[in-house]
């Protein structure tokens, strides 16, 4: 067999990160969407990706309610719980980014500290925050599962906006009002900033 033979200690020379954004042309970024159930989240994540693939950007979704049917199938809503939850899907994300991807993250992720810990373990201007503003009578109107009523009625321990707490962020790069604005208005808005900040090639 020709070529050169198989060196079992090479394993730390991966292929770098920057070669694969070089041949993308894009920056491997974590797009975290957080906000309360009902605010849009979901939405959001798909057109946006939808968006972004469309224009030969790689993006793929990382959705709460998907992720919970299988890696984090064991895990409950206790406050411990989710922290762990938002600690495992921030390490996907951060190894997606690695491969150059544009990872979009749709969870509630209700708690501050847990998402600046995702951010804090990405590059500078790899991780951007998007809250989805949206008031809580309005979150419960869009409700399509009715998990607000139950919460109301005490059937659902724990959840975020009723019997537990969401914190917002502090200085998100994004902020969106998903009451008043349109899908498009909202997409519009985070395309303008990634752009801006050169983590995307020119979308229309």
């Amino acid at each position: 067999m020709k070529g050169d033979n198989i060196d079992t200690d090479q394993g730390d020379k991966k292929v770098p990160r920057s070669l694969r954004e070089s041949k993308f042309h894009q920056k491997g970024s974590i797009i975290w969407i957080t906000g309360l159930s009902g605010s849009g989240k979901s939405t959001l994540a798909l057109e946006l990706e939808k968006r972004l693939l469309d224009n030969n950007t790689m993006a793929y979704t990382l959705d709460g309610d998907l992720v919970r049917q299988g890696l984090n199938s064991d895990l409950g809503f206790s406050r411990e719980d989710r922290t762990e939850n938002i600690r495992r899907i921030g390490e996907v994300a951060r190894l997606f980014a690695d491969a150059a991807f544009v990872v979009i993250v749709a969870f509630i992720s209700p708690f501050r500290k847990d998402r600046d810990r995702v951010r804090k373990s990405m590059d500078p201007g790899r991780f951007v925050e998007v809250f989805l503003d949206c008031p809580l009578d309005v979150c419960e109107r869009r409700d399509p599962k009715g998990l607000y009523q139950k919460a109301r009625r005490g059937e659902i321990e724990d959840f975020t906006g009723i019997s537990s707490p969401y914190e917002p962020p502090v200085s998100a790069e994004i902020q969106l009002k998903t009451d008043p604005m349109t899908v498009d208005q909202c997409i519009d808005k985070v395309l303008d900033y990634l752009n801006e900040n050169k983590v995307l090639t020119d979308i229309d």
